[in-house]
């Protein structure tokens, strides 16, 4: 586990764009398993998610079209929620950060992290909005 005092920050940067914290299966579960959309966001410490992955996700959450809740889990300390939500991304390998687009329960998008490495927040921003047109 990284110190909290440490990510502390990293778990505002999404927050702060309106995803709400999840720590538990049951959170994660709740929130995936009901009618409508969910994007979830595994955040992480790693430089591709401070330079690509949260930026991403911060402009797509300003979209006109944008899913009925937005959920992150940060790897390597909420482990059961980044469990339970990896699990409901199979058959995709588990990866961080990774974006997830899940309709009444169903997953229908997915963004790895080999789709954000090397990649501008914009492009990635620009592959999530094309998914909230389509599903949200």
């Amino acid at each position: 586990m990284y110190p909290e005092d440490l990510i502390a920050p990293m778990r505002e940067d999404l927050t702060s764009a309106g995803l709400k914290e999840t720590k538990t299966s049951a959170d994660v579960e709740a929130s995936i398993k009901q009618d409508g959309t969910t994007l979830v966001v595994i955040n992480s410490v790693c430089g591709c998610a401070a330079a690509n992955a949260r930026p991403a996700v911060k402009m797509a959450a300003t979209h006109s079209k944008t899913p009925d809740r937005m959920i992150t889990a940060f790897a390597g300390n909420d482990v059961e929620a980044v469990n339970t939500a990896r699990s409901l991304m199979a058959p995709f390998p588990p990866s961080s950060p990774s974006m997830a687009l899940f309709k009444n329960g169903e997953l229908v998008h997915m963004i790895e992290r080999h789709h954000i490495e090397g990649r501008p927040a914009e492009m990635i921003a620009d592959n999530l909005k094309q998914a909230f047109d389509e599903f949200c």
